[in-house]
């Protein structure tokens, strides 16, 4: 395992795994439920290691972003609200009430309370234009892990095109500064400083 994160680090193709994962959503939408990984791998690695190894060298949107980056001729600086500024904490409660959202649904689903979501949205309440294909059919699945992997899906193809929309106003990577799992990692970071 060691061998292959070492590998991995800064690996420049990293940004094909972003891309890999919108189309694994098109061929069937249950392989979004691989999008639980990166919410887990970032707090594994950083438990382990004491740094923010997955932010500094294997976040694939991270390197997505720096690639699409590259088309930019200027890059204008990102302003500081989003540094140290409030958006860190409103992009934390959006994602935490998101969170909430999907759990509280998809937990409703399972339940009969309410029909499974069968379509990607943007910001939780907009629908995406059109259907996504679904290339290979997967039988006998339940409806409320449907309805989570679509929850999933949306959830990271939301941040990815906010990230997209801030790295072409400002710096390619700006969404780093306010992506949750940074917020967390250096808020878990300062924590554990204080009590040693």
């Amino acid at each position: 395992m060691h061998n292959i994160l070492t590998s991995l680090r800064h690996n420049k193709n990293l940004y094909l795994v972003t891309i890999s994962f919108f189309l694994l959503g098109f061929i069937n939408i249950h392989l979004a439920l691989i999008g639980f990984l990166c919410m887990i791998l970032p707090f594994v690695l950083l438990m382990n290691t004491g740094k923010k190894t997955y932010c500094q060298g294997y976040c694939p949107r991270a390197s997505f972003y720096s690639k699409i980056g590259k088309f930019k001729k200027t890059n204008q600086k990102t302003p500081n609200f989003f540094i140290k500024g409030d958006m860190k904490k409103f992009i934390l409660v959006y994602f935490v009430f998101n969170l909430f959202i999907m759990i509280a649904a998809t937990t409703r689903v399972y339940s009969g309370a309410m029909p499974p979501m069968l379509m990607a949205r943007f910001m939780l309440f907009f629908p995406f234009p059109g259907n996504l294909p679904q290339l290979v059919e997967f039988g006998g699945i339940a409806p409320w892990i449907t309805h989570l992997s679509y929850r999933i899906f949306s959830m990271m193809m939301t941040t990815t095109m906010i990230g997209i929309l801030l790295g072409f106003l400002y710096k390619p990577r700006t969404w780093c500064t306010v992506c949750p799992i940074n917020t967390l990692s250096d808020a878990y970071l300062t924590i554990t400083k204080k009590r040693k």
